[in-house]
């Protein structure tokens, strides 16, 4: 066995040579890592795997990085089943489900109405503008989330005021009107009803 001897990281957290769960290539590669200018959260990542290869528990990780008990479990994990050199594939944040083509069709199918994909309404909504891209594109997004790229986009699923005016200058227009109809106060008894008596 080698000697252990300590190696401070930039965080000024002391690390040992030999550790329990990192290879002496991928304790090389993190330590290298965190020379460049990486995004605190990237440095994190290493320094969580660096800690727990040197014996840390994950109490005292959180503790010495300020960071969450699940984000150093998840990273000390990654250390634990040797993956400790593929800490810069996971990307930060949430990925992103919404692309170019996914704006197209949006844009595309707001253009027309539903009524041309065999929905019985005349309007969308963002409701079922995310039920159809789900159908037709596999990607789950939220109505709130439709309705704030439809925003983005200067579009929306809701009638403007023109529009509403139109359809009642239309309404009006047309030759057909749609009224309550009214009560016959007399009855009308120009039928006569004749019952038959039938033998059994």
């Amino acid at each position: 066995m080698s000697i252990w001897a300590l190696q401070v990281i930039p965080g000024g957290i002391a690390v040992d040579k030999q550790g329990l769960y990192l290879t002496v290539f991928q304790r090389k590669l993190l330590l290298k890592s965190l020379e460049a200018d990486l995004r605190p959260e990237y440095c994190r990542r290493i320094e969580i795997m660096l800690l727990a290869d040197a014996g840390q528990s994950q109490t005292q990780i959180c503790e010495a990085l300020g960071c969450s008990q699940e984000t150093a479990r998840h990273w000390m994990t990654i250390a634990q089943t040797g993956q400790a050199h593929h800490w810069s594939d996971r990307p930060m944040g949430r990925p992103k489900a919404v692309n170019e083509q996914y704006l197209a069709r949006l844009q595309e199918l707001t253009s027309h109405s539903p009524r041309e994909y065999g929905y019985s309404f005349e309007r969308w909504t963002g409701q079922w503008l995310s039920k159809h891209l789900t159908k037709e594109m596999g990607m789950k997004v939220s109505a709130c989330h439709i309705n704030r790229l439809l925003k983005e986009m200067g579009l929306s699923t809701r009638q403007t005021r023109k529009t509403v005016e139109n359809e009642t200058d239309n309404a009006k227009n047309s030759r057909i009107t749609i009224g309550n109809l009214l009560p016959n106060p007399e009855p009308d008894f120009r039928w006569s009803l004749n019952f038959a008596k039938t033998s059994n």
